[in-house]
């Protein structure tokens, strides 16, 4: 007999949670409570709870976390201008942590010996789901029904939906993975499972296909404070605000559309498709305005450490004290990226078109090409030459053939 009396499983309503509320309640034969957490899905999450309910559920709590989500997770991700192997703007990464600490936090409350996750064996979330438990309450046991079920594919958990009268959202004429919050929606599975073939119809959700996007420009002026944008075209916005505007401009405007194939944690290589319109349009603003407002050595250190900042994201540490730590670096580098960008939306391109700041380190009087009275061009030669000295020895010592 199992001592695992209750169990709270992350629980989106799709297809694999679907089957494995099922699962467990009969694999455990124990009390299952499930935990949505609304990170800015939309009618994806009409009628869960009920839904939750007549699979097996005894309890079933829908979280509203968009705030949070944005504010505490998503805003200092990028002020560390987090980017993972140079495109991918970790939507679903991010989200994880964040939905494993409330998954903590109910069980906790509940007075459950486990919580469960969705996530495969050959995924980034399983990871990333069992690291941020194990750093919140590792006395909590993880349940990772994929490494214990006989079902071994996606065609097998919809023979044992249909077995079992469960609704999916998911049929074998459309069956993407997807995952989706305010920072962007992704895909995976179906034709995109071969690198060589180009994504479906049904890959275009949040942004429209740029050709056929307006075929006028937009401008936008996004306001920064530390790092964070706070305003749209004048307009104060919420963290969850802020994107919810930005999201339904880019994606009118076709912006924010990814398709790569990544390396993931565990040692394999998977393509997705990524929507993120409005943190591509936020990510392009920020770097512009750092232009101004960031000093050189400063901007180059961070970006030196962007790569493994990402990697920590990514590979789900985000609760780790090497996080945390260069967290409080990137978040005293943003200190001073105060200002406003005005941007052009165009057929899937962002432009930044203009930026000011009252941080701003420009000097028009340095960088003009008119006459000025504070720069000694002849002071360059003595810098050049003090530059070139070990160049010089080099040649000499027939360094360079």
């Amino acid at each position: 007999m199992s001592d695992i009396k209750k169990i709270v499983l992350a629980y989106s309503g799709g297809l694999d949670t679907s089957a494995i509320l099922k699962w467990l309640a009969v694999t455990y034969e124990c009390e299952v409570i499930t935990m949505t957490a609304d990170l800015g899905q939309g009618e994806e999450l009409s009628g869960i709870e009920d839904k939750a309910r007549a699979t097996g559920a005894t309890k079933a709590y829908v979280v509203d976390l968009r705030e949070e989500f944005a504010r505490d997770y998503v805003f200092p991700m990028m002020r560390a201008a987090a980017v993972y192997e140079g495109g991918y703007l970790l939507g679903t990464s991010i989200a994880r942590p964040l939905i494993a600490k409330k998954l903590v936090e109910i069980a906790l409350a509940e007075g459950a010996q486990a919580v469960a996750h969705g996530a495969t064996g050959k995924g980034n979330d399983q990871v990333r789901f069992e690291l941020s438990v194990m750093a919140l309450a590792p006395q909590i046991r993880t349940i990772a029904p994929w490494r214990e079920w006989s079902l071994r594919s996606r065609t097998d958990i919809l023979a044992f939906c249909r077995e079992h009268g469960i609704p999916v959202p998911v049929t074998e004429a459309k069956p993407y993975s997807c995952d989706r919050n305010l920072l962007h929606l992704s895909f995976e599975g179906g034709e995109l499972e071969d690198p060589a073939r180009e994504p479906g119809p049904g890959t275009y959700l949040l942004c429209v296909p740029p050709e056929k996007a307006p075929d006028t420009p937009e401008e936008v002026t996004i306001v920064f404070e530390a790092g964070d944008p706070v305003a749209v075209n004048g307009e104060r916005l919420s963290p969850a605000g802020i994107f919810e505007r930005l999201n339904a401009l880019g994606g009118k405007h076709g912006i924010g559309r990814l398709d790569m194939v990544e390396n993931r944690f565990v040692g394999i290589k998977s393509r997705g498709v990524y929507e993120t319109p409005g943190g591509t349009i936020i990510y392009r603003a920020r770097r512009d305005l750092e232009g101004i407002t960031m000093d050189r050595e400063l901007l180059h250190l961070r970006d030196s450490l962007v790569p493994r900042y990402a990697e920590m994201v990514y590979n789900g540490f985000w609760f780790s004290p090497e996080r945390e730590a260069l967290q409080a670096f990137m978040d005293k580098a943003s200190e001073r990226v105060t200002g406003e960008v005005r941007l052009r939306l165009y057929k899937g391109g962002v432009y930044p078109v203009g930026r000011t700041s009252p941080c701003s380190l420009y000097n028009p009087d340095l960088a003009t090409f008119e006459r000025d009275e504070v720069y000694n061009q002849a002071d360059a030669a003595g810098f050049i030459r003090l530059h070139g000295l070990r160049l010089m020895a080099q040649a000499g010592l027939g360094g360079r053939s």
